[in-house]
């Protein structure tokens, strides 16, 4: 009878949980399928309120529109640019930071987790970080992106985790045979932290890929802009009735072409995401849970 019970209880449960998660995914969902709708849709049809979740007046002339300005693919490749360099090196940075501390002989250890936890709660300040990015001579340039964000607290306690949860007899025992420490990192550490690597690559991306502030604190140049930066400035045009990008008074593209720029700017994210998801959740379980 209390198997009978705790299998009612379990099927409850999980008929609850089922209906719960399903909620939560329509409700996600739902903003971004109504703006790949409202993309593909005619401007009147989306100034009368007519687009839902279904294209109405099916057109591809806003895409057109978009692929047709210069400043777009310009600011587009400067995101690509921005990304793959400031997730390289944020990569290095973190995996070598974190490797440091999972050492529990290093001397300074506590100081050094330390100072970077004290920077999660804080900062220098917006007009401090700004003064000393122009003094180092880093403004208009990629550096200005890459540097400040360099390693996240955050990720750089999940790989400390991570590196404290595998066999410590593997790198005695390379260090027996004459590895280096270099060697014990690259040749044994790192081919066995696929998983959490993989969720750190993905964490940094999208970082770097979604900012914006720092391009647009820091670049004075829009053929230095992200792309990010560019939808920030169409939006703010479309807000107080100016314009950005040739042409961009043209009405008949003017209501939806915010939507085809956000489209634009997450389908690399999409593609990307799903060849790292199988990691995903290894890797951030594997680098948080102790016992």
């Amino acid at each position: 009878m209390v198997t009978v019970d705790r299998t009612r209880g379990y099927r409850v449960f999980r008929v609850v949980n089922t209906i719960i998660l399903t909620v939560v995914v329509l409700v996600t969902l739902y903003p971004f399928v109504n703006i790949v709708a409202r993309s593909f849709s005619d401007e009147f049809a989306i100034r009368a309120g007519k687009v839902n979740l279904v294209p109405v007046g099916f057109t591809f002339r806003t895409y057109e529109f978009v692929a047709s300005d210069p400043t777009f693919w310009t600011n587009y490749r400067n995101t690509v640019v921005y990304t793959v360099v400031a997730t390289a090196i944020a990569m290095v940075m973190t995996t070598c930071y974190a490797y440091v501390l999972s050492k529990k002989h290093l001397k300074g250890r506590t100081v050094l987790i330390g100072i970077a936890v004290f920077t999660m709660f804080f900062t220098g300040g917006l007009i401090p970080n700004y003064i000393l990015i122009s003094s180092l001579g880093l403004k208009d340039s990629i550096w200005a992106i890459v540097l400040p964000n360099a390693i996240s607290v955050f990720n750089l306690l999940v790989m400390k985790a991570f590196f404290e949860g595998l066999p410590v007899e593997l790198e005695e025992a390379a260090a027996i045979d004459g590895m280096s420490t270099y060697g014990i990192l690259f040749r044994i550490v790192l081919p066995l932290s696929k998983a959490v690597l993989a969720t750190m690559v993905l964490f940094y991306a999208v970082s770097f890929w979604n900012s914006w502030f720092a391009a647009f604190l820091y670049m004075s140049q829009n053929d230095l802009f992200p792309v990010t930066v560019y939808l920030r400035n169409l939006i703010a045009g479309a807000t107080t009735g100016t314009s950005v990008g040739a042409d961009a008074t043209d009405m008949t593209v003017a209501t939806n072409i915010k939507s085809v720029t956000m489209v634009l700017t997450v389908i690399p994210i999409l593609v990307v995401y799903p060849f790292v998801q199988r990691y995903f959740v290894k890797g951030v379980m594997l680098g948080a849970v102790k016992g």
